[in-house]
């Protein structure tokens, strides 16, 4: 059965509310955000349109109370709704909707609500608890496994939160009643809450902001994927006896913190530094990318290069390499000989490529019945 905080319902304005820094679904350092940053975050990322759409049309529907946690003796946090609070706010506030567009540098299209429907907009139901702790695992249930699924980072987010505040009182068994608690499996709720750690040491010390990522999406997997695999551990220097125990903070030793800014960019590019991300999807390209850091020579490649098809390709043997690109020359031959009615002689050009060709070509055969007779004769 779905957990619910069982506390009293009340009506309050929506002026009495505020916004959380510590939602879950928000992207990056938030510390000290303001309202304009967070609203601005939440538009950028938690599709808000589609609540615009509902509320003007049919008015605010206060079918489910909107849980909160006291913030001072006037104000009260918001830990479930604020997406639904941030609708509300820029639904009935203009020059807050002229501030963000500003200051965020986005274009709110907001949609007007008929004068019979803003009255439902002013006020919202609450049912307020005493700490964090108690909501969290109706929120934990609600948006993991239930109707409302976070996306991978806010579900990570999450639990790391959950995990990091009863820690302390729970000992070892803490991540196991998070993850029970949340409905997940503990080794993956692990492998979540590792990588956010990694990621919070990277931007703490300013190796790398998931704000600066070369494109929209976050692909938090990402990271969680390539952090359960040795060659990333190794490269980066974190012990492979992690995974044994709980996770904890600064697991990328002080030496190997830009080869962790490497990796990041790598995987998520960095838009100040107009890098691209070398990995497009994440299979097979997460698994090619633990390949080349196990290789030495691959990475120096993947450092000039910026290319992971180049890189990966240094990682196989020289004996390899060759005999693949010479099949492949050989098939490409066969296709240039194939279409050789196309040639019509009018083209001086394509001649002398086709004799640097074969130039190539007798280098190449020479050279390779010599190291045969070598062989032979040794």
């Amino acid at each position: 059965m779905e957990p619910r905080p069982t506390r009293e319902l009340r009506t309050v304005p929506i002026s009495q509310l505020v916004l959380d820094r510590e939602n879950p679904r928000l992207l990056g350092s938030v510390n000290g955000a303001t309202d304009e940053a967070i609203i601005g975050a939440l538009y950028r990322t938690a599709e808000l349109e589609e609540l615009f759409e509902s509320v003007s049309t049919n008015g605010y529907l206060d079918m489910e109370p909107l849980i909160v946690v006291r913030h001072d003796s006037r104000a009260l946090t918001v830990l479930e709704g604020n997406r639904r609070l941030a609708t509300l706010r820029l639904l009935t506030d203009p020059d807050l909707v002229s501030r963000i567009s500003r200051l965020e540098n986005i274009r709110i299209s907001i949609p007007s609500v008929p004068p019979s429907l803003s009255s439902t907009l002013r006020q919202v139901t609450v049912c307020e608890v005493q700490s964090r702790d108690e909501a969290r695992a109706f929120i934990g249930f609600k948006h993991i496994n239930g109707p409302a699924k976070w996306n991978a980072y806010a579900k990570a987010q999450f639990a790391a939160n959950w995990y990091k505040a009863i820690r302390p009182a729970r000992g070892p068994e803490a991540l196991r009643e998070v993850a029970r608690s949340i409905g997940d499996r503990h080794a993956t709720i692990k492998r979540m809450v590792f990588a956010v750690y990694v990621l919070q040491q990277a931007q703490a010390t300013d190796l790398f902001a998931v704000d600066d990522r070369y494109t929209t999406r976050f692909n938090f997997s990402h990271l969680y994927t390539a952090l359960s695999r040795s060659q990333y551990m190794q490269f980066l220097g974190i012990k492979s006896s992690w995974y044994r125990y709980d996770p904890a903070p600064d697991s990328v030793p002080t030496e190997r913190l830009d080869r962790l800014r490497d990796v990041l960019v790598w995987i998520y590019g960095s838009r100040s530094d107009d890098l691209p991300p070398v990995v497009r999807v994440q299979n097979p390209d997460i698994k090619r990318l633990g390949e080349v850091l196990a290789n030495t020579e691959a990475v120096h490649v993947l450092r000039l290069s910026r290319d992971l098809d180049q890189a990966h390709a240094a990682t196989e043997p020289a004996s390899t390499r060759f005999a693949a690109s010479l099949l492949r020359a050989r098939d490409n031959l066969r296709d240039v000989a194939n279409a050789l009615r196309g040639y019509t002689g009018d083209d001086r050009a394509l001649l002398d490529v086709s004799e640097d060709i074969k130039e190539t070509a007798t280098s190449i055969y020479t050279h390779m019945q010599r190291k045969l007779n070598e062989r032979n004769m040794s």
